[in-house]
């Protein structure tokens, strides 16, 4: 690939403490977008001013920061407040999904076991959505995944 192509690819950070589900995550998704890692909540909201991601992908239990908090801490940041995050997450509770939809103001909800197809398709969807929304500073509306 050459580096025109990479500096044009949309750049997804990947969040979790299980570096398994993030070997896996980012395998997933290597080959269409470029991709960043953190190992918990506090990283995320480092790397998310200092990389700008595009998307993160976000466990929602980990060490120093949870997956929720840091989400907040995004979303509340004039500066990375547009950036798309989703939760994946092997908690699938009606409560926590409206938590993290409601309160940490996330893009997506993706529980675990996941596949392949269902990650892919639902990061394509979030950035496509966030390309036409992008005249609304990057922001997406609340539950339209």
């Amino acid at each position: 690939m050459s580096s025109m192509e990479q500096s044009n690819r949309k750049r997804v950070l990947v969040v979790d403490d299980e570096k398994g589900v993030r070997r896996l995550v980012c395998q997933i998704l290597r080959h269409d977008y470029t991709i960043l890692e953190a190992q918990d909540g506090e990283e995320a909201v480092n790397m998310a001013h200092s990389q700008e991601p595009d998307l993160i992908i976000m466990d929602m239990m980990m060490p120093k920061m949870d997956g929720l908090t840091a989400c907040r801490a995004i979303k509340q940041d004039q500066a990375t407040k547009g950036i798309v995050v989703v939760m994946l997450t092997a908690i699938d509770y009606d409560l926590n999904r409206k938590l993290a939809e409601n309160i940490a103001g996330t893009d997506g909800y993706i529980t675990k076991p996941f596949n392949s197809q269902e990650l892919l398709s639902t990061v394509g969807r979030l950035l496509s959505l966030k390309s036409q929304t992008s005249n609304n500073n990057g922001a997406l509306t609340p539950n339209n995944v």
